[in-house]
């Protein structure tokens, strides 16, 4: 009878077990079809422009998503709103160098989802890990996530105080008196994802 007990005790941790086990599927990002915007502002005006996603994935359990990791290829930034291209190409090497994101010593930056609590609907709360220049910082954001089976569209919008990651390049919180050449401390990213079918 104690064998027979001992043995249903082990079968019930087993199943237990199995069943309390995450099954995680890694879904690539279609990295040619998916983009990121980004907007940095002075005090009269702003800048926009995009960035690519070098590599990346989203991490589903059932369905759910559970985390993600991404890499952003810093060298590819680009101006879209100004239209002299000689203007253009000048605000891009001014970003990529040591004033802003030395991309020369920095080529890429790093996105790693450490939590996401689904809310209503597709709506998640993300907190996540980001390497700008070698340094982390977490960020927290929203994001819609719509996934069936191993495919899935993804949307955020991610304020990020450029500050926290040795970017102080004319902020006011650094530098006195500059007036019109006051450049603001956030830059928004409004992301776009697809998963690679």
């Amino acid at each position: 009878m104690k064998k027979i007990i001992l043995s249903l005790a082990l079968s019930t941790l087993t199943l237990i077990s199995f069943a309390s086990k995450p099954h995680v599927n890694k879904v690539k990002v279609n990295t040619t079809n998916s983009t990121v915007k980004w907007t940095g502002s002075k005090v009269a005006s702003a800048h926009e422009g995009t960035i690519n996603v070098q590599s990346g994935v989203l991490d589903f359990d059932h369905g759910l998503l559970v985390g993600g990791n991404f890499v952003i290829d810093m060298n590819s930034i680009k101006n879209t709103d100004i239209e002299s291209e000689e203007y253009s190409a000048k605000l891009e090497g001014h970003l990529k160098n040591e004033d802003f994101f030395n991309v020369a010593e920095f080529p890429t930056a790093v996105l790693t989802i450490t939590s996401a609590k689904k809310r209503d609907g597709n709506d998640y709360y993300i907190l996540a890990d980001l390497t700008i220049k070698g340094k982390t910082h977490p960020i927290t954001f929203s994001a819609v996530v719509t996934s069936k089976e191993l495919s899935f569209s993804a949307i955020a919008n991610i304020k990020i105080d450029r500050t926290k990651w040795d970017v102080t390049y004319n902020s006011g919180n650094f530098f006195e008196d500059l007036g019109d050449y006051l450049i603001k401390d956030e830059i928004e990213f409004d992301v776009f994802l697809l998963s690679v079918k």
